[in-house]
């Protein structure tokens, strides 16, 4: 215990050397709570407090308690609390460390000549004095009020790599991907959105003894700064006063997690099962850092493990569940997400849990609905902006999903997915030049974005670059061959290329790939317009005439009065076809389970009405984290 508290002592004074008045002023304090007798401590403390009349009061306990304190009664005479005293010596400019000898007092040091010698005369003597105080009231209020934007660096998250795939298992502070304040990185999303922050309780509170508890304290303002350094810290300090406790040596291992030292926290979490192997959490830090290691790591047993010694534990069905999710096995999943929104009703992560499952399902709707409830209930939650922009492109209102894609790639910059969901709502609404930029991004960052080629071809096509819209469109057919939204784009590629008997032959392949009125509406459009280029009149009159025929809800107004006036005009004998000035029709597009949905067409506003078809698509499995 007493090697405890000099370590602690030793801690307080070093913190004070570097500038950190707070954290000493944590360790003293829970000193003092243990022996308020102690002299030193008090000077000390008159170090690490914030106003002069704090520190006039602890120098004055420890000259209470110590009436011969010479560095206490230097103190007072500096602060004007007490006279001048010529039996007093000035503050030693050079001192070793105070853990390493006693402080001296006045007849202990031996006489000098020279200056010291001439500081014998009273004058001289309280003059230097006054000197003296001037410079350490300088460096006291520097470092209590100097900067200290170098005190806790906590790193960026924005690292090099390939897109993060976020398990959503319930973290330390209980915010998988909670972003810190960097010196460069980009605003901290709790001062970003005007809310505050507050971590999760530790999960089993031991500490019996006062200095225990002050301790404990002491851990719990550091997890709420974040400062998961000094949380080991006062939690190894804690750990040599509470041995027995398991809850302490398995928090520190979830504090090395939160780090990223899974190999770390394992050990940790060993240990704390080594005091008590019926400790749930520590079955459960097991998962977490098995999952770390190795995110392939079967740990059902160890989920089953914790619940077996704590039926109540809801953070272990959230994590069970996210362990189904990630191998897509929803109906596994939601179950026990269940279980834990009603152990957990306001937990944000179980809601980011429940958006992931049901667009697993397919059940947009409540996707969208989990996602706004998790990032209602925490701003600060990063996975919520990403699940929150998922749900909206797969509900179709992209304009709404950009806001949160954007914010989300503030903080993830790596993220290829979430960059092709970006892009692809750029597309749809029209921003083609900003699809085409995010687009690009997202593949070369990921180049399993592989839906990502039809948007781009769309968006190339509607800035009227051929060359790269067929390249694309080609690249999205090795993918999805058959796709009748990159079909139908590459037919009218062709076709406003000139090719007018290879965007025909495409036109053939488009018309077999339409699963219902709409696209085969769309098909024999292009079909037509492509034999009218080719000269073959009597063709291009047979598709106009069965583009007529067809349902009146299978085709824009604008589609249907084209083909009437283009039949006019073939059967004109001086018909000269004009393929260049017939309209190309513009793309809207959709999102939906394939890259091979509905196209409906829409006016493109252009002198002659032309047919707009609708790409639907959704984010796939190579998209998703």
């Amino acid at each position: 215990m007493a090697d405890e508290i000099d370590t602690m002592f030793e801690d307080a004074v070093n913190a004070l050397r570097e500038n950190d008045p707070a954290r000493a002023k944590d360790i003293l304090t829970r000193l003092l709570k243990a022996d308020q007798t102690n002299a030193t401590y008090w000077v000390w403390m008159s170090a690490a407090v914030d106003t002069p009349k704090e520190r006039i009061y602890c120098l004055e306990t420890a000259l209470k308690l110590d009436p011969e304190n010479a560095t206490a009664k230097r103190g007072l005479i500096l602060h004007g609390a007490l006279p001048p005293d010529e039996n007093v010596q000035p503050f030693p400019l050079n001192r070793p460390r105070a853990w390493e000898e006693k402080l001296l007092l006045a007849h202990e040091k031996p006489k000098e000549s020279g200056f010291r010698a001439a500081m014998a005369n009273p004058a001289m003597r309280l003059a230097g004095v006054v000197l003296i105080g001037v410079l350490v009231c300088g460096l006291a209020a520097y470092g209590l009020f100097g900067p200290r934007s170098a005190r806790f660096s906590t790193g960026s998250h924005s690292t090099a790599g390939p897109s993060p795939t976020f398990t959503l298992t319930p973290t330390f502070v209980n915010a998988t991907g909670q972003v810190a304040a960097t010196k460069s990185g980009p605003t901290p999303l709790a001062e970003l959105f005007g809310v505050s922050y507050t971590a999760t309780p530790l999960y089993v509170n031991t500490p019996g003894s006062a200095v225990s508890q002050d301790i404990f304290h002491a851990a719990q303002s550091a997890l709420q700064r974040g400062d998961f350094n000094q949380f080991v810290s006062s939690m190894n300090q804690l750990a040599t006063l509470e041995p027995n406790a398991p809850d302490v040596i398995y928090n520190i291992g979830e504090a090395y997690r939160f780090k990223g030292d899974c190999r770390t926290a394992l050990d940790y979490y060993n240990n704390s099962l080594k005091i008590n192997n019926k400790f749930a959490p520590g079955y459960l830090g097991l998962a977490r850092a098995r999952i770390c290691i190795d995110p392939g790591a079967n740990t059902t047993q160890l989920y089953d493990l914790a619940l077996q010694y704590d039926p109540n534990y809801g953070e272990v069905y959230l994590d069970r569940a996210n362990f189904n999710l990630v191998r897509k096995d929803f109906k596994a999943a939601l179950p026990d997400l269940e279980k834990a929104v009603g152990l957990m009703p306001d937990n944000a992560l179980v809601q980011v849990a429940f958006a992931h499952a049901y667009l697993l399902q397919g059940d947009n709707a409540k996707a969208l609905d989990a996602a706004e409830k998790a990032n209602s209930t925490d701003l600060t939650l990063l996975p919520s902006f990403y699940y929150l922009g998922s749900a909206y492109v797969a509900n179709e209102q992209y304009t709404e999903a950009i806001k949160p894609l954007l914010t989300y790639l503030l903080y993830v910059p790596k993220d290829g997915g979430a960059y092709a969901m970006l892009g692809q709502a750029y597309a749809v609404i029209g921003q083609y030049q900003l699809a085409v930029d995010t687009l690009k991004t997202g593949i070369n960052l990921d180049p399993n974005q592989v839906q990502s080629y039809l948007y781009l071809g769309q968006s190339y096509l509607a800035l009227n670059d051929l060359d790269n819209a067929s390249t694309n469109f080609k690249r999205a057919l090795q993918f999805f061959p058959d796709s009748f939204n990159a079909n139908i784009g590459l037919t009218e590629t062709l076709y406003k290329g000139g090719t007018y008997g290879n965007s025909y032959l495409q036109a053939e392949t488009s018309k077999s790939k339409a699963s219902n009125n709409t696209e085969l509406a769309l098909a024999i459009y292009w079909r037509a317009l492509s034999q009218e280029g080719r000269l073959s009149f009597g063709d291009a009159i047979a598709d106009w005439k069965t583009l007529l025929s067809m349902p009146a809800d299978a085709m824009t107004p604008e589609m249907r009065k084209t083909a009437e006036e283009h039949l006019k005009t073939i059967v004109t004998p001086t018909y000269t076809p004009k393929p260049s000035l017939t309209p190309i029709p513009s793309r809207t597009p959709r999102v939906s389970s394939t890259p091979d949905a509905t196209s409906t067409p829409a006016s493109s506003g252009s002198e002659t009405p032309t047919p707009s078809p609708t790409i639907t698509l959704t984010v796939t499995s190579t998209n998703k984290p």
